[in-house]
């Protein structure tokens, strides 16, 4: 069994977020030799671009979503 984490390090509310990290598990596992949601998937939004950005760990899948402006921590 596995984790999903998802940082929302913007001022968009979680469940848009949500909706936009489900858009990229649903495309599967496409980097990393298939072992790995897709590195970076960018959005436009309301002519702001945004960017998830995934992390595979040992017993989790990290989602982090910011703006392109910012700078994931």
């Amino acid at each position: 069994m596995s984790k999903i984490i998802i940082k929302n390090q913007t001022e968009m509310d979680d469940i848009s977020v949500l909706t936009l990290v489900q858009r990229v598990i649903k495309d599967g596992r496409i980097s990393n030799n298939n072992k790995q949601y897709c590195y970076l998937t960018s959005f436009q939004i309301d002519g702001k671009e945004y960017h998830i950005v995934t992390d595979l760990r040992k017993c989790s899948d990290v989602f982090t979503f910011y703006a392109v402006s910012q700078h994931p921590a």
